[in-house]
């Protein structure tokens, strides 16, 4: 009897200290769960937020646009005229892969509205790869290794993987570099991790060298690839009896978007040198290129794991130009461009155009009793009623931007089309037709 009652007894305090510990555990949960739903509520008002700002910026730039548009990078080599560009490709339907699939997701334009890059309006060279056959290596292009072009996942658009070696470099048949000039390109990475080596990455060289050597004179940047750490920009440059003037490198943290298809532009204005991943601008070294000595330009990759670490590139431009507008239009009182792009046979601004838009801003907000004349100017693809209406669309275009997003006041511009009647270059050939799709500004 006595037994049984210490058995009960002790079955009541267990059973009491359990209710407690329940209870405890309860509370806590509630809370944690009152927190989760306090940080949802947060982030969806950060998101619609975000959404609306960008839905009202999309209607600006891109008229009949009511949301998000992708940009479209990989017509960056012209075809901004009436016509569309012509795609097709003889390639043969089997498709080689990267592994997996790839989310590129969408860039929002409000992200360029503070980009200052300034792209080429002359263009030396492009290559999506549209033109080569999956599984070849890219016929612009030349290496002192292996490559090939390849498709990831269900999308079209095509990469050249760049293979793992000691000093394999990767160079496209570009001409001679001039002195300013632009290079864009697209990344894109597969298999990076926290065991990615702290020294994988991609070499972008600027070199005297026209083979397979660094060169007696170069400037040289190297792209971080590793996520275990945010590991820093390597810039070096190199200049024969005199060594590296600059061997630094730039604090940054890439890491994310090394990981989701990052666009890359360089800009090279003499001896100044500037980076940028997306829209951020990383390393600006006014006297990093050796002048007059650069011409040929290379990739190459270091320290990925061979078969499970992937590089790949594409959408390469490099165009002559990228000089700073603003001084030009405040010496000279005009300034025409073509770097301005749209997307074809309509007035979208495409995002990356920003930068242009951005100076003449600046122009104006540093001159305010400066007014200015916005021309479009399109090439002779299409009837000519058509191209008068696109022009005049594409400088209101530009109008609208300067007036809703840098808050230039509208009567200081006013927007004009021309049209295909006053062209500077030759309209039967693809560089004619890209020099006559331009912008200009005139000071009133």
């Amino acid at each position: 009897m006595k037994t049984s009652s210490k058995t009960f007894i002790s079955l009541v305090i267990a059973l009491m200290v359990g209710c407690t510990i329940n209870a405890q555990f309860f509370k806590k949960l509630a809370k944690k769960a009152e927190k989760a739903a306090e940080r949802t509520v947060e982030r969806r008002v950060e998101r619609e937020t975000s959404e609306k700002t960008d839905q009202a910026l999309d209607s600006i730039l891109e008229p009949g646009s009511g949301g998000k548009q992708t940009p479209n990078v990989g017509n960056q080599g012209g075809n901004q005229g009436g016509s569309a560009p012509n795609n097709t490709n003889n390639s043969p339907s089997s498709n080689t892969t990267a592994g997996a699939g790839v989310s590129s997701g969408e860039k929002s334009i409000t992200i360029y509205s503070k980009f200052d890059y300034v792209p080429g309006d002359k263009l030396l060279f492009f290559d999506d790869f549209g033109n080569d056959f999956i599984g070849d290596f890219p016929s612009k292009w030349n290496t002192n290794g292996s490559g090939e072009v390849v498709t990831v996942g269900n999308s079209p658009q095509r990469w050249m993987e760049l293979m793992p070696g000691h000093n394999i470099y990767y160079i496209p048949n570009t001409p001679s570099l001039p002195e300013d000039y632009t290079i864009e390109f697209d990344m894109l990475t597969h298999g990076m991790d926290n065991n990615t080596s702290s020294t994988a990455g991609i070499e972008v060289l600027l070199t005297d060298d026209e083979n397979f050597q660094a060169g007696l004179h170069y400037a040289k940047v190297w792209i971080p690839v590793g996520q275990y750490a945010a590991f820093g920009i390597d810039a070096k440059n190199h200049i024969h009896g005199k060594g590296s003037i600059i061997n630094s490198e730039v604090q940054s943290d890439i890491r994310k978007a090394v990981l989701n298809q990052p666009h890359i532009s360089i800009a090279v204005n003499n001896s100044r040198f500037r980076l940028w991943v997306n829209e951020e601008k990383y390393v600006d070294i006014p006297q990093m290129v050796p002048e007059g000595k650069l011409t040929t330009l290379k990739f190459k990759t270091n320290a990925l794991k061979d078969g499970k670490e992937k590089i790949f590139i594409s959408n390469l431009k490099v165009a002559e130009g990228g000089v700073d507008l603003r001084r030009k239009l405040l010496s000279e009182g005009k300034v025409s461009t073509n770097g301005i792009l749209f997307d074809v046979g309509s007035a979208n601004i495409q995002p990356q155009s920003m930068g242009i838009i951005r100076q003449i801003s600046q122009v104006l907000q540093q001159e305010p009793s400066m007014k200015l004349k916005i021309v479009g100017h399109t090439d002779a693809d299409g009837s000519n009623e058509s191209n008068l209406k696109l022009s005049k669309d594409r400088a209101e275009s530009v109008k609208n931007a300067l007036v809703s997003v840098y808050g230039v006041s509208t009567d200081r511009l006013i927007s004009e089309g021309k049209g295909e009647s006053e062209p500077v270059g030759d309209n039967n050939t693809p560089d004619g037709k890209a020099q006559n799709r331009r912008v200009e500004f005139i000071k009133q």
